[in-house]
């Protein structure tokens, strides 16, 4: 049979342009599996990373199974099938290969992400603590056009499902405004990044914690009392951080603020102040501890002991330690610590009112 013979063949029986297609599908197929295999494995083995095998991993079966899906879908044309199942046939194929690629999308962008997160000279804007904020953007992303490429798929007309998802949108959104809230909250959070996981930080001078987990929807803190906390993002949007990890270096300074009685020596004061620091765990050496004379009191002379920690993890032992030492030192310098006191005076006594 000559070259003429089986162009004739083919254009009279639709069950031989067929055999064609899906021979020539899976020939394709073949040639896909063996440039990944051969000509892309080659390129990749030359680098030093292995994202970009990683990459060409999750490519390969992809590339492999559409060829093929398009081939059976094309040789399907070949039969004279009525519109509907034709439509079905179309449109379940091409859901088959949008998901598949949906699913490829998101785990090459998250290996990106990931890669791309951890060389912040590359691109600062990507770093660990914004890395969940790129994430949902892919998530939207990919599934969109998913949903986008089904509604093309299934001949579905999106103007009217585009008024109607405005409608339904503003419906939503009233209902679940709190919800929204704290989404576009945890949002600004990661993008900003007022704080990142593992700092101390403090909401409006009340709670104070650990950041373990930042969320799209709440951030969890861990207080000094082991108790987990989950705070809505909306809250923490609109309240006062302080974040006690942040600024140039971890180092944070504690303050024990203590009273001296009137008259007594000022240098001495000072001196029993510093002397207090010796012997206690986490303090810094720089900066060096300091003591500054701050007012006159209403019983006394104000002073304050400043101190650096290492972490702000350790403020409550090191507190605890200083306190202990000013008081002791205190006692043995007889230095007295005043404390409020009053004096009542009766100026004359009431008639009748003699004691018995």
């Amino acid at each position: 049979m000559n070259w003429d013979q089986i162009v004739s063949a083919m254009n009279s029986d639709p069950r031989m342009r067929q055999l064609v297609i899906l021979a020539a599908a899976f020939l394709l197929a073949v040639v896909v599996r063996l440039f990944f295999s051969r000509v892309v494995r080659l390129f990749t083995s030359k680098t030093v990373s292995d994202v970009d095998d990683l990459i060409a991993r999750e490519l390969r079966n992809p590339a492999v199974n559409t060829v093929i899906l398009v081939g059976i879908l094309i040789a399907f044309k070949e039969f004279d099938a009525p519109s509907i199942a034709e439509i079905v046939v179309k449109g379940t194929f091409v859901t088959l290969i949008g998901a598949m690629w949906m699913v490829v999308l998101l785990r090459v962008g998250r290996l990106i992400l990931g890669v791309v997160s951890r060389n912040v000279d590359t691109l600062a804007f990507v770093e660990p603590r914004t890395l969940p904020l790129f994430e949902m953007i892919l998530k939207v992303a990919s599934v969109g056009g998913f949903l986008y490429f089904v509604c093309i798929a299934w001949n579905i007309p999106l103007t009217s499902w585009i008024a109607s998802a405005g409608v339904i949108g503003i419906a939503v959104g009233f209902a679940a405004k709190d919800t929204l809230s704290n989404l576009f909250a945890g949002i600004f959070i990661v993008a900003d990044s007022p704080y990142k996981v593992g700092d101390f930080v403090v909401l409006d001078n009340t709670t104070r914690g650990q950041v373990l987990e930042i969320g799209i929807r709440s951030t969890r803190l861990l207080t000094r009392d082991d108790v987990e906390i989950t705070v809505p993002n909306a809250v923490i949007a609109n309240s006062q951080i302080v974040n006690q990890t942040g600024g140039p270096a971890e180092k944070m300074r504690v303050r024990v603020k203590v009273e001296a009685a009137y008259g007594c020596d000022v240098d001495q004061v000072e001196k029993v102040l510093l002397a207090s620091v010796e012997g206690v765990e986490h303090i810094c050496d720089d900066p060096v501890p300091r003591v500054r004379f701050r007012a006159f009191g209403g019983s006394g002379l104000v002073f304050e002991l400043l101190a650096w920690i290492d972490e702000p993890v350790f403020r409550g032992r090191v507190l605890h330690a200083l306190n202990s030492n000013v008081y002791k030192n205190f006692n043995a310098a007889g230095i007295e610590i005043p404390f409020a006191k009053q004096d009542v005076y009766i100026k004359e006594m009431p008639e009748g009112g003699k004691s018995r």
